[in-house]
């Protein structure tokens, strides 16, 4: 890239880091000495505002970078990720916005823990939920690092990993700092920004095949190399039985793995009332679903234009699609437009990236604090001791990321943000979904449904091509894969429900229908709600 890009580009980086410095700070005049405050943001945040927060949150770099790429590289199977992370949000509307909202206070745990004994519960779904943001923080701080790669060239390893440690700083600062009311302010702008780019892009793509989308598959397809097999399933996913049930199984992980994501989670907190969840999670809807639509338009659009092989030429993964599309339709290198309209897209990829990680890091320190911490202390502690606890989990969290952020950094961000969805699904919604409707579950039974999706599924990522036994995995020289799927879903999630269901029909625990009963009322009714 010429030092137009460049300057520019970081030019339009330190512009939005600078006005999220800002808006931390403002809030963080505020009080955030509460529990409420810095967890919820004192629950005062409208609807609207939510579900574009919610949509800032969701909308990752492995959204707007990793997908388009996918598709660039094997055209249709591409769009599963499209289609899963937009299909996953019916099961959030309908099985668990507002019941989540009515039964929790700050965490997953707090819906389970309300009919449960308490301590075991915590501690196992704290676990989880540390487990599946740390996977996700990762796939952020790759597409960071892989920005910044693009950016500086060929002279950008070093960069890179610099890149890579300055998100994690930045994300610190803002949890510290500035709580979920920072965080939700941070999201809803990158929400605006990221919506704005993606339909600059789109119409510019449309714009250049005169609105003829059929022209813009078939070109794709030319270009491919592949013809018309580009367009059908079966370049990523259908060579043999493996990749086919590698397809099955990062479905489920996708449709499935929505519903029990901690930071999407603990959205809901932050409206005051359950109906505001749902209305939330409507409007997070329409502008998720929109900007899917819009992805597979950027991923076709990006091998038609910049073609597969300039792809990944550039990132092996397919990561440098959209900034490559940004500059071909802006017009070239050489070119002022080109140079502006790269340099805006890699600053809302870049914004894209630090807004996700503020609200990660801000649900993970929050399960280390309200329930490992709390639940290890034999005291319980007050809500000042639980928040100052949660500002320095941020930083141990944020190091963790940092650290394989470095090791993961030649992966595709959309496929390692399939393996955080595929951990929540195994772990944590089974947990979730029979604490809200299974009268006679136990506190056995929610500890082994955790443990039973957590372990196999943390076992199997390290048992796959993932992790060694090919040139792509994260340790190329050695050979201890036994798990042929890449994606552990198909394995690990019915083994979370099983477990969840033998240690409730094994455990000597009589249920109680008081409890049951108490939460059933609060969960669909949003009686004694906090």
């Amino acid at each position: 890239m010429t030092d137009d890009h460049q300057t520019l580009a970081l030019l339009l980086f330190s512009v939005f880091v600078a006005i999220t410095l800002a808006i931390t700070t403002w809030v963080s005049r505020d009080r955030q000495g509460s529990a409420e405050e810095f967890y919820a943001g004192g629950r005062l945040f409208t609807p609207m505002e939510n579900g574009f927060a919610i949509a800032g949150d969701y909308m990752s770099a492995a959204s707007f970078l990793g997908i388009s790429g996918l598709i660039a590289l094997f055209g249709y199977d591409g769009m599963l990720y499209s289609v899963g992370f937009l299909v996953a949000w019916l099961v959030v509307l309908f099985l668990v916005a507002e019941l989540v909202r009515n039964c929790g206070r700050f965490t997953l745990a707090d819906v389970v823990a309300a009919r449960m004994r308490e301590r075991p519960v915590r501690i196992a779904l704290g676990t989880s939920s540390v487990t599946v943001s740390v996977l996700y923080l990762v796939a952020q701080m790759v597409g960071a690092g892989t920005l910044v790669a693009l950016l500086l060239g060929g002279e950008g390893e070093a960069a890179r990993d610099w890149t890579v440690i300055g998100v994690g700083a930045l994300m610190v600062i803002y949890v510290s700092w500035g709580g979920m009311r920072a965080t939700t302010w941070i999201q809803i702008v990158k929400s605006v920004l990221l919506l704005g780019g993606t339909v600059t892009l789109t119409v510019l793509v449309l714009v250049r095949f005169h609105g003829d989308f059929d022209r813009l598959l078939l070109t794709a397809a030319e270009r491919s190399g592949h013809g018309e097999a580009f367009l059908a399933p079966g370049l990523k996913y259908g060579g043999d039985w493996t990749s086919r049930f590698d397809f099955i199984s990062l479905g489920l992980a996708l449709v499935l793995g929505t519903a029990g994501l901690p930071h999407i989670l603990s959205r809901f907190y932050t409206v005051p009332t359950a109906r505001a969840a749902r209305r939330s999670v409507v409007w997070a809807i329409g502008l998720i679903g929109g900007f899917y639509l819009m992805t597979i338009v950027l991923g076709f659009g990006a091998a038609a234009i910049v073609g597969p092989e300039a792809v990944r030429g550039s990132n092996a993964a397919g990561n440098t699609a959209v900034p490559l599309l940004a500059l071909d339709l802006g017009g070239g290198a050489d070119s002022t437009g080109g140079t502006v309209l790269f340099a805006v897209v890699a600053a809302v990829a870049f914004a894209t990236i630090l807004a996700v990680v503020a609200g990660i890091t801000l649900s993970s320190s929050a399960s280390v604090a309200h329930d490992l911490y709390a639940s290890l202390r034999r005291r319980r502690a007050g809500p000042r001791r639980e928040v100052a606890v949660a500002r320095v989990a941020a930083v141990g969290i944020g190091v963790i990321a940092i650290v394989l952020g470095l090791l993961a950094r030649d992966l595709n961000v959309a496929f390692l943000v399939g393996l955080a969805f595929a951990v929540a699904a195994s772990a944590n919604l089974p947990v979730l979904l029979y604490s809200l409707f299974w009268r006679d579950f136990t506190t056995r039974g929610a500890v082994w449904a955790v443990y039973g999706g957590l372990i196999p599924a943390v076992v199997l990522v390290l048992l796959s091509p993932v992790v060694s036994g090919s040139p792509e995995s994260l340790v190329p020289g050695v050979d201890f894969q036994y798990f042929p799927l890449q994606n552990p879903g198909l394995v690990s999630i019915p083994l979370g429900f099983v477990a969840g269901w033998l240690g409730t029909v094994t455990s000597a625990e009589i249920p109680d229908e008081a409890k049951h009963a108490e939460t059933e009322v609060r969960s669909l009714t949003g009686a004694g709600a906090v």
